[in-house]
């Protein structure tokens, strides 16, 4: 098996309401790879933005069923991760890596 590269198993960051009010309590949401791991994902944000990760959490999002100009389609499935970070550790999403 292939091993996703720390850019790869990071998406986006979440920015939402209940995403801002959780970075209050030292804690960013991230969309990830289905494929992604909760070790992997600790590896790739403590890589990537220089911080230390005390807590992964994930969650499977599945899509909706919507209409699209008149006919019914389908969402994709998303893979969140919800990281805490450790005491004095922060990221800010807005700006880009």
């Amino acid at each position: 098996m292939i091993r996703p590269s720390t850019y790869d198993l990071i998406i986006a960051p979440v920015i939402t309401e209940k995403a801002t009010l959780l970075s209050e309590k030292n804690q960013v949401v991230f969309k990830v790879r289905p494929d992604a791991t909760k070790p992997q994902i600790k590896a790739a944000v403590e890589a990537l933005f220089n911080v230390k990760v005390t807590a992964v959490n994930t969650m499977n999002v599945k899509g909706k069923v919507k209409r699209f100009r008149g006919r019914p389609g389908k969402r994709p499935d998303v893979k969140k991760a919800i990281v805490t970070l450790a005491e004095g550790s922060r990221i800010d999403v807005t700006t880009g890596i």
